[in-house]
């Protein structure tokens, strides 16, 4: 047998009875299959190794949709997928972002800062390096 406990329903102190919708982000096109995410992510991980190795200073390895970029001082900084988000995320020092595509534009882009991956990695990796970067992105 099982006890219900009812609670009388509370308001929330900043909207009292009201709700709350947020707008959908329109930055954003709409959500892939798993199948179209994989090849996507994947393209872009091996294009961003390839880059990353023609640049002095860094040494990029990508195995099992985790890129390490690792630099001559034992620094490391983590590009993966995260199939589950269907984000790919980015960790470098002490900051993290979360990168979502957007199909219609080719592009990777953080929800929160709105920073683009391949710009975001280049000023990352480059203020790293004290030099400007320009990965290619062919």
């Amino acid at each position: 047998m099982r006890l219900r406990v009812q609670r009388p329903a509370m308001s929330d102190p900043l909207l009292g009875n009201r709700s709350l919708t947020l707008p959908r982000s329109t930055a954003m096109s709409e959500p892939i299959d798993e199948a179209t995410f994989d090849t996507t992510a994947e393209h872009t991980l091996h294009r961003l190794e390839t880059a990353l190795n023609d640049v002095d200073g860094v040494e990029a390895d990508l195995e099992s949709g985790i890129l390490s970029i690792e630099f001559e001082d034992g620094v490391r900084f983590i590009v993966n997928s995260h199939r589950a988000a269907r984000q790919i995320w980015m960790a470098a020092g002490a900051e993290a972002w979360h990168f979502d595509v957007d199909t219609s534009k080719g592009t990777w882009v953080a929800k929160k800062s709105g920073d683009e991956l391949w710009s975001c990695i280049e000023q990352h990796v480059g203020h790293k390096l004290g030099r400007r970067l320009e990965l290619a992105r062919g």
